[in-house]
């Protein structure tokens, strides 16, 4: 069915079709086979253009490392993602593939003039053209550049695909499944310690995959891996995750993983997520990742057709796939001719290995004789022809003074190149390891680890088989028995391995002239050697300045075809050695990753997941209207029927005032501090003193950023010498006990205190009103509530309606107040027998809306409302809450500085507005003279503006330079078609002297 196919060889299932289209045109597959070798048996090379030049562009590698294989994929419907990488896209029934970045077909892209202009194109040709005539660059240039940036086209419908995520912790994690990730996890395995190996690819094994010559104690690689995925499945401490990638490590041993579910599927369930994301935090990571082959640097490398000998060796071996009729191989390693050997031996006529170096090993020239391969050693390639494939490539001698002789051209329909080995080392990198440079290999080596981890294999530059299978195995023993396991290293036998040697490269010598030739160092960005080279003509010697001035290892490859290349080329070009250039800093993904599988459960309606108290489900049964408070939804106000939300708070600010209101105030902030230095802790964090406050007593917390301006506010409860309840404000929870958590770790880590969030352990029920202690005395256990055993500013532990209460003696309407902590799980019994036991009272339920009323009446702030990040604590009329004793706080440097104490100041003051009921817009503008001419000197704002119904009049809050002195002054607040005027007065509306919190 497929021209290139081989049959009966490879691992995909030869009797099962598999049917897709690439473009349109209809194709037939195999099980098993990936787009890439999938088009390949087809003869099928051209799949893109690159993204400067629009170059015709081939599959150059077999692997996640694939710069040009760049398609559309087609799922089903509303199921198309672009920049898919074919190399490692499963081919199924129904898949429909469209190539990317031409118009208007692939074989004829009119964007390939730029091919033609390519000396206007240049490294850091951005910056060198668009920058005259300065106007241009909003409406011509800028739209331009932006119309052509990207590749591929963005999806036009909403995913409607699920996406997955789970933690999980182990013993050892192994990232990679080739012969190293392979034997280490078998040890680890062995010694019964919990084990995770991943691999990217559809099947474990990872160049065992491709090899087919070496033996492993006694059996053919194949066998031998068989026998070890057995074993790994008959290991119920083992989990083997295929299809999933590592793509990031981070601190304390935290590896991402990204695992592919349901994309290979032809018809996944309905319910499957498509992948999952993995947060692994493991004990030990043995990373065991393989190294990437390099391409060699000459004019015309990026023709399709042009790829590289070990992904070729992988199609055939592999997948049963050869990308050619007759191909040529040209390189400077050994690795090369294994896969001019095995193409030969399936049957392919190999016109000629041309390798770089004057002499090879005499058995690979014998090898070659015997097969029929012309062997051209000591030879460069300058050129290859050819428009949408290779066609023939031109091969020059070369003395050994390094002079490039005469031409000769051979034909050919596939060129395949290698320079070598680089040991993929991202992961490694990620977690800020020291990397060494290996001279003899140009390459860089993992060093020093900053994690609990370990490199073994050809990502640790060790590329035999043998020497890989051992390192690997003594990395998971050792592994396991770090994590606490007995573990011993097993011994393997390899036979039938060649040792493999070659030599390292910059650009191939040539006879052509080298500021003219297109020899492609990255092959996504179109960035040539001389792109490199003329960025260090132009000044810039850091590779850093290098990649971003020319865009080198900036595709979505992220260089692992081209910075080594490119950094031996601008280290030679700088006349430096390469550790001295430097390596560019790889970044997590390790490869593209999906929005999706970041996302994960977070969309839609879960997005921004809406937090509930425990209470919720009965304030909505009771009609309550809702609003949204920082993350939660709590009860804003209760309506009865045909009420509007003016009388409902109106009533409900009445029923506080006279007998008994009830509110839920779960959401508050609550974090434990606990510990022998907790009361210096807190000294520390909060403007108050806290060191003689006794046991069973609450104070007012204020806290300061180090600028000096309130950052947030709470009622703090000592229970014991060594144990404070903490509470924050609704908004401010996790900010605080990050900010905690900051100071703690990092400006005082003597200190023996330990923070814990228990927002979500307490629901919170607020009864205020002269009949509160009536209510629950009948109810509480363990706790005289007395004024004089339990005065006001008080917390106790007992029980409430049986149930363990941490009972707070505390006010935010100036009533008689108590809130009532208990278990989050007993929340919304003891609301309702609290709310069944006080209709005696005349108990109702009130919202947020009549909690900001009450609590402005009072004079009480809201931090965020009435401070706006420029308040101090004196401005806010908060100065008797700052310890002047303490020798220190957060903060307290900052409110000595002069601009800190000017008397101009914004200071919170209150309004009484002249005519009564008018209730001033919040965030209201204040200016002194109303006559002024435009734009008028903006004094202030309103902050806090309601209608209160104990006062039968509007009342406000407002911040004011110099506010405080400014008392019985009138000032003017400009609204559209009005100016209102209003009378400055205290912050303190209702009860001043404080007679009824004792009521």
């Amino acid at each position: 069915m497929t021209s290139y196919r081989i049959p009966e060889k490879g691992r995909v299932n030869q009797g099962k079709p598999v049917r897709f289209t690439f473009n349109g045109a209809s194709y037939v597959g195999f099980e098993g086979d990936t787009l890439a070798s999938a088009l390949l048996a087809n003869g099928v090379h051209l799949i893109g253009r690159s993204f400067k030049y629009h170059r015709p562009r081939g599959f150059l590698s077999a692997g996640s490392e694939e710069p040009n294989a760049l398609v559309g994929t087609d799922r089903g419907p509303g199921r198309f993602e672009p920049n898919t990488r074919a190399t490692v896209l499963e081919v199924f029934d129904g898949l429909n593939t469209t190539s990317q970045n031409h118009w208007p077909s692939l074989k004829r892209d009119i964007g390939a003039v730029n091919d033609a202009l390519y000396m206007l194109f240049s490294a850091g040709f951005y910056y060198k053209t668009f920058m005259w005539p300065k106007s241009f660059w909003n409406k011509v240039y800028e739209p331009i550049i932006r119309g052509a940036a990207g590749l591929g086209k963005s999806p036009t419908t909403p995913d409607p695909d699920t996406y997955a995520s789970r933690f999980a912790h182990c013993d050892v994690l192994v990232v990679g499944s080739g012969p190293a990730g392979l034997a280490a996890a078998l040890d680890a395995g062995k010694s019964g310690a919990k084990v995770i190996l991943v691999d990217e690819q559809a099947e474990l094994g990872g160049s065992l995959l491709s090899e087919t010559d070496a033996g492993i104690n006694g059996q053919s690689g194949w066998q031998w891996l068989e026998e070890a995925r057995s074993a790994l499945a008959a290991m119920n401490n083992v989990t083997v995750l295929t299809r999933t990638t590592a793509i990031g490590y981070y601190h304390q041993n935290l590896v991402g993983l990204c695992q592919r579910l349901t994309d290979h599927l032809p018809n996944p369930p309905a319910d499957a997520p498509r992948e999952r994301l993995w947060k692994v935090r493991a004990h030990q990571v043995v990373l065991a990742q393989g190294s990437i082959e390099k391409p060699l640097v000459f004019e015309g490398n990026d023709r399709p057709g042009v790829m590289l000998a070990g992904s070729a060796r992988s199609y055939l071996n592999r997948y049963g796939v050869k990308v050619g009729n007759r191909p040529v191989i040209v390189t400077s390693h050994d690795s090369a001719w294994l896969a001019a050997f095995d193409l030969a031996e399936a049957g392919v006529k190999v016109a000629a290995i041309i390798d770089i170096r004057p002499n090879v090993s005499g058995h690979l020239m014998e090898s070659a004789a015997a097969l029929g391969v012309e062997v051209l050693s000591g030879w460069t390639v300058t050129g290859t022809s050819g428009r949408l494939r290779v066609a023939s490539v031109r091969a020059n001698p070369v003395s050994r003074s390094g002079v490039v002789g005469s031409a000769r051209t051979i034909a050919c329909d596939a060129l395949l190149m290698s320079g070598g080995w680089t040991p993929s080392i991202h992961l490694f990198s990620h977690t800020k390891g020291k990397l060494d440079w290996n001279e003899e290999g140009q390459m860089f080596l993992p060093g020093e680890a900053t994690e609990e981890s370990r490199c073994a294999g050809a990502g640790n530059g060790v590329f035999s088989l043998a020497a890989a299978l051992a390192e690997g195995a003594a990395a998971g023993a050792a592994a396991a028995l770090d994590a606490g396991f007995a573990a011993k290293a097993a011994s393997y036998r390899v036979d039938g391995e060649l040792v493999l040697t070659g030599a390292n490269n910059r650009e191939l010598p040539t006879d052509r002239n080298t500021s003219k030739a297109k020899a492609f160092v990255d092959f996504q960005n179109d960035v040539t050697a001389k792109d490199i080279r003329l960025a260090v003509r132009e000044g810039f010697k850091s590779i850093e300045h290098i990649k971003r001035y020319t865009t080198t290892g900036m595709a979505t490859d992220q260089g692992k075809t081209s910075n080594i290349n490119g950094l031996a080329i601008a280290s030679d070009a700088v006349k430096r050695p390469a550790p001295a250039v430097g390596l560019t800093t790889f970044r997590p993904p390790y490869t593209p990753t999906t929005f999706g599988a970041f996302a994960g459960y977070n969309r839609g309606e879960l997005f921004e997941v809406t937090r509930k108290t425990p209470i919720d489900g009965w304030a909505e049964q009771n009609g309550a209207e809702f609003e949204p408070v920082s993350l939660w939804r709590r009860a804003w106000y209760f309506p009865k029927k045909g009420e509007t939300m003016h009388a409902a708070v109106a009533r409900e600010c009445k029923s506080v005032r006279e007998s008994l209101g009830m509110f839920d105030a779960s959401t508050l902030g609550k974090i434990e501090i606990v510990g022998p230095d907790a009361a210096e802790f807190m000294n520390r964090m909060y403007t108050n003193s806290w060191t003689k406050l006794a046991p069973g007593r609450l104070r007012y917390g204020l806290m300061l950023g180090e600028d000096g301006f309130i950052r947030d506010d709470g009622v703090i409860g000592r229970l014991t010498t060594d144990r404070f309840h903490v509470t924050t404000t609704t908004g401010g929870a996790a900010r605080v006990l990050g900010m905690m958590e900051d100071y703690l770790q990092t400006e005082w880590p003597d200190l023996k205190v330990w923070l814990t969030s228990t927002t979500e352990q307490w629901a919170v029920i607020a009864l205020n009103g002269p009949n509160a202690r009536k209510l629950i005395e009948p109810l509480v256990e363990g706790i005289d509530l007395s004024d004089e055993a339990f005065p006001h500013m008080s917390v106790a532990e007992g029980k409430i309606c049986g149930v363990p209460t941490r009972l707070f003696r505390v006010s935010f309407t100036g009533e008689l107040g108590y809130e009532i902590n208990v278990p989050a799980r007993y929340g919304r019994a003891v609301w309702e027998e609290l709310y069944r036991a006080g209709q005696q009272h005349g108990i109702t339920p009130y919202g947020t809306e009549t909690m900001h009323v009450l609590r402005a009446e009072k004079g009480y702030i809201i931090v965020g409302q009435d401070t706006d990040g420029t308040v101090t604590p004196d401005d806010a009329g908060l100065g008797w809450a700052i310890g002047k004793a303490k020798p220190d706080f957060v903060g307290k440097r900052s409110l000595t500085r002069p601009d800190m104490q000017k008397a101009d100041r914004k200071q919170l003051v209150g309004l009484l507005t002249t005519d009564p009921n008018t209730v001033l817009e919040e965030g209201a503008q204040i200016v002194l003279d109303p006559s002024q001419t435009l734009p008028m000197k903006m004094v202030g704002h309103v902050t806090s503006s309601y209608w209160s119904a104990a006062l039968g009049r509007s009342i406000a809050m407002a911040v004011i330079e110099g506010g405080k002195a400014r008392e019985g002054e009138t000032i003017h607040v400009p609204t559209p078609g009005r100016t209102h005027t209003a009378k400055v007065v205290g912050t303190v509306f209702f009860d001043p002297e404080n007679k009824r919190l004792s009521a």
